[in-house]
Order: C-alpha cells, then structure tokens, then sequence
C-alpha cells in the first residue's frame, strides 16, 4: 500500500464527512476534535500486512465534550452514514473500523480517562505520577485534522512537553532501581544457582526497564512494547551506542554470563548519559561484586530520590495500561463471544 490509509482517512474527511458535518451539525462540529488517534497500529503509521486482519480500516476518530456524545451522538451517527458513498478509494465504508458509521464518535472525558485515568489534565507532582507512558502515546499520537474549539489540541501540546521535571526524575529514580535491582542483580544471582526460568524472565525485563530508561533521559514518551523498537531506532542520543549491546543481548545464541556484561555496559552508558545531564553528580568507578553484580544503577536511585520533593520520594509511577485494561474487561464483557471469536481470527 502506498499511501497510508490516515492519509486517505484525511481525504474521506475532507471530502465527504466534513460538509455534511458543518451542513448539519455546525454547533457540535464546532466543538470537536476530528482525526486518527488513540488505538491502533495505523494510529503511529506502523501498521501492516500482519495488522490489518481486524479492526482496520478509513477511519475518523471524532472527540466531543460528553454532553454532545450523550445527546447527539447517535443522530450524527445516523445523518453521516446515510450520505456515505459505498467505497471511498477502493475501500470499503461498511467494513473494517468505521462498520459504515463513517466517523467513530467518542466522549472527550470518556477517552481521557480510560487511557489516562483522569478525564483532566494533571494538576499535581503525584497526579502526573499516575499518567502511564504507553498510554500518554495513545493521546498524543496520529493527527488532528480539525479542531476549532482546541480543547484537545491543547491537552496533547501539554502532553507533548513531557513530564514535569521533578516526575521526571522520580520515575528515572524508579527504573533505574529496577533495571540495577530486579534486573541486573536477580540475573547475576540467577545464573549463579543455575535458575534458568529466573534468568528468562528478569532478563527480559531488564533489556526492557534498560531501553524505557533511555527514553526517559531523551525525554520522549515509550510505548506499548510491540512498537518499543520503532521508536527506540529515532532516540537521537542513545539508540546508537546501546544498539549493538541490545541486539547482541537478545540473541537465543549468546551466554548468559555475556548477557549480564551486556546489561553492564547498558548501565555505564545510562550512568554515564546521567552525570552528562546533571542529573547525578560525578562519581568513581565501581567494582562488580562477584555475587551481586553491578548495581552502579541503584547508586543513582538513592541519590535522585534524595533530591527529589517530598511529596513522591514514595510515590510509585504507574505504569502498563491499567487503565485501558480495566476498560477493556468491562466492553468485553458486552460482546457476543461468537463476535469476539471472529475479532481473534478463531475458526472452528
């Protein structure tokens, strides 16, 4: 496919559903967000032959104030569907992710808060906490075509800015105990009494906390894990020089010894990335501990956390979808399963 199918999405847009908004439905246009957002591998222009056997097609994301979708939502709907051509660009409009709706209508503070668990922007150091990355990439990402009132725009350019500094830092703080403490330590220990499934599982989280970690001290968002190394390959400091320990790392083939050196050498470049910003003051080298490892990581948590204001030294940051899983159980809770069995490509 040649052109993205946001791109002919913007097109139907233009051409066809947004004069018979602004003919019909002036008031309620004029206070919603029009484009592709959210959910969805087209969302972040990485969709593809694998991603498009559900849930995938044109696609008009459409964000009102929740007293406009209660009210109005369905008449929209309705008017909207009746003008729709059969096919736009060879694509069928009864189909895939619109079902001939022609746009997918949404309450602005129903969004927000099953994907950020707030339905308003964060007013505090510990509300800010709250906010998960993965899920703070489903606000900010795939584009806004038209939004008069910019009640959207507004809250992704906020989003956009990163966290706050002193968040920041503690959620630095958190990984890097993480990576050092239930990364790298609990393999070294793994590999010493010979624990396999232990060393399984810690080291891939580890590779994982260790590559979120540079996507914090670049101050961009990481998201959801699939698309992790996507986005790690347009990290303009680190993805360079940690590429080639990562890649070699995750290799079925290399040594579990060379694994946890590989690990090691993460951590010297994520230190290193730290005392360069200011973040951790210089410091000496560091001995590896012949049954603890190298927990140079944990020297930085301490000192991060030290610094920090009172209020979150003991404020765990979310993280993972908790939100949009809770979401997800309540709507599939409301699917025929026969439908649901189609949606995973279950056949008898």
């Amino acid at each position: 496919m040649n052109q993205s199918i946001v791109d002919i999405s913007h097109e139907f847009f233009n051409q066809v559903v947004l004069p018979v908004l602004q003919r019909e439905f002036p008031a309620e246009t004029a206070h919603t967000a029009f484009g592709v957002f959210g959910y969805g591998s087209e969302a972040l222009k990485l969709d593809d032959e694998y991603s498009r056997d559900h849930h995938w097609g044109l696609r008009i994301d459409a964000l009102m104030p929740d007293e406009i979708f209660q009210n109005k939502r369905q008449e929209i709907v309705q008017v909207v569907s009746a003008s729709l051509p059969a096919t736009f660009q060879g694509h069928s409009l009864r189909e895939a992710y619109l079902a001939g709706a022609g746009l997918a209508p949404d309450s602005l503070e129903a969004f927000l808060s099953r994907t950020l668990g707030s339905a308003h922007l964060p007013q505090s150091y510990q509300a800010w906490l709250k906010l998960p990355e993965e899920d703070i990439i489903h606000v900010i990402n795939g584009e806004v075509w038209h939004d008069p009132a910019g009640t959207f725009s507004h809250i992704r350019a906020t989003l956009q800015a990163y966290y706050p500094e002193p968040v920041r830092l503690r959620r630095i703080a958190h990984w890097c105990r993480f990576f050092s403490g239930m990364g790298s330590y609990a393999l070294k220990r793994a590999i010493l009494r010979n624990n396999l499934l232990y060393a399984t599982t810690t080291f891939a989280k580890a590779v994982r906390w260790g590559i979120q970690l540079a996507f914090m001290l670049e101050k961009q968002y990481y998201p959801y894990d699939k698309w992790l190394m996507a986005y790690f390959e347009r990290l303009p400091r680190l993805y360079e020089p940690l590429k080639p320990l990562v890649e070699e790392a995750v290799q079925l083939t290399t040594p579990w010894e060379r694994k946890l050196a590989l690990l090691d050498a993460m951590a010297d470049i994520l230190d290193q990335t730290m005392v360069a910003d200011g973040i951790i003051q210089p410091h000496p080298k560091f001995q590896h501990s012949p049954t603890s490892g190298y927990r140079i990581l944990e020297h930085a948590y301490a000192e991060i956390i030290q610094g920090l204001p009172a209020e979150i030294k003991t404020v765990l940051p979310v993280w993972d979808q908790i939100y949009w899983e809770s979401f997800h159980s309540g709507y599939v809770d409301t699917v025929d399963l026969d439908a649901w069995d189609r949606v995973l490509n279950l056949k008898e």
